[in-house]
C-alpha cells in the first residue's frame, strides 16, 4: 500500500476530513462571562495519520470552534506535511503545470491574501519547492519561476508559512531568514 499524501487528506471535503479526525471537547478557562466556564464549546482535533493536533476555543459555540477547528487542520496540512518533490517535476516549466500555479503566469509574481482560498495549497507547494532545493532561496524562487524577493514576499504574507521557512532552513543548517 502506498503511502498517503498531503493531497489525500487535504482534497476531502469537511464531512470526510473530519470523519478521520478524533475530537474532544472541554471546559477552556479565560474571559467570556459565566456561560463559558459551565460548558464544554472548546474543540481539540487530532488527525491521527498525520499526527496533527489544533485546538478552538475562541468562541462560546462549540459549533464554530469545530469549524475553525477544522480550518486550522487544513492549514496545519499545507504547513507541516511535505510531499517529497521528483526531479522530473522539478523541470523547467515543470511546476507551472500544478494547479496550485494556475492563473501565474511564468515571471508572474506570487502574490495572494491570506484568505484568498488558493493561498494555503499554494503555500504548501512553495514550502515543498523549497525543502526539494536543500532550503535555499535562490534555487527554490528559480524552481518556481520567481524572484528571490517574491519569494520571500510571499513567505513572509503569513508567520506560520515564515516560521516553517525558517524551520526547513535550521534543518538544512542555514541561517533563519530575518524579517525586515
Amino acid at each position: 500500500m502506498a503511502a498517503l499524501g498531503r493531497a489525500d487528506w487535504t482534497d476531502l471535503t469537511d464531512a470526510q476530513l473530519l470523519v478521520q479526525c478524533e475530537v474532544d471537547t472541554y471546559r477552556a478557562s479565560g474571559p467570556g462571562g459565566q456561560k463559558r466556564n459551565k460548558t464544554s464549546s472548546a474543540v481539540r482535533m487530532r488527525h491521527p495519520p498525520s499526527g496533527l493536533i489544533v485546538i478552538a476555543e475562541e468562541s462560546r459555540s462549540q459549533h464554530e470552534n469545530r469549524a475553525r477547528a477544522l480550518r486550522r487542520m487544513r492549514q496545519a496540512l499545507f504547513l507541516r506535511v511535505r510531499e517529497a518533490m521528483q526531479a522530473a517535476e522539478l523541470g523547467p516549466g515543470r511546476l507551472r503545470q500544478r494547479p496550485e500555479l494556475a492563473g501565474f503566469p511564468e515571471g508572474a509574481r506570487l502574490k495572494l491574501g491570506r484568505k484568498d482560498p488558493r493561498f494555503w495549497p499554494l503555500a504548501g507547494l512553495v514550502l515543498d519547492v523549497l525543502q526539494a532545493a536543500g532550503a535555499r532561496l535562490s534555487d527554490a524562487a528559480m524552481l518556481l519561476g520567481i524572484s528571490t524577493a517574491n519569494l520571500v514576499d510571499f513567505l513572509q504574507t503569513e508567520p506560520k508559512v515564515w516560521e516553517q521557512a525558517n524551520l526547513m532552513r535550521g534543518r538544512f543548517g542555514q541561517k533563519s531568514l530575518k524579517c525586515p
